[in-house]
């Protein structure tokens, strides 16, 4: 696996819902008003069952005014640890080529 981590990350739902959302003041139903979206998407983000995808983190970054990035990142790695649980059987059976390291594999 190319992961260590023991845990799963945290969702940025939880970020919003634990952190921000308090701190601002603000309900859902608000901060939904705010980001164009229903309330029931917000509250599927913040419940966890629904990812941050490129366009919320977008609204995300811009309401909180750090960017997209923060969001991303953190939905990447909580998939990313995800997706290394349930296939890591599979990854393991999955040669490495010789020299794939040395042609930058992938590293344009």
């Amino acid at each position: 696996m190319t992961s260590a981590r023991l845990r799963l990350p945290t969702h940025p739902g939880a970020l919003l819902r634990e952190d921000l959302l308090p701190a601002l003041g603000v309900s859902v139903a608000a901060a939904a008003r705010d980001f164009g979206i229903l309330r029931q998407t917000l509250h599927r983000i913040l419940a966890e069952r629904a990812p941050v995808t490129p366009a919320m983190a977008l609204r995300l970054g811009r309401y909180c005014g750090n960017g997209p990035d923060l969001w991303l990142t953190m939905q990447s790695k909580r998939d990313l640890w995800q997706a290394e649980q349930t296939m890591s059987a599979e990854i393991e059976r999955t040669p490495q080529r010789e020299g794939a390291d040395e042609a930058r594999c992938g590293q344009g």
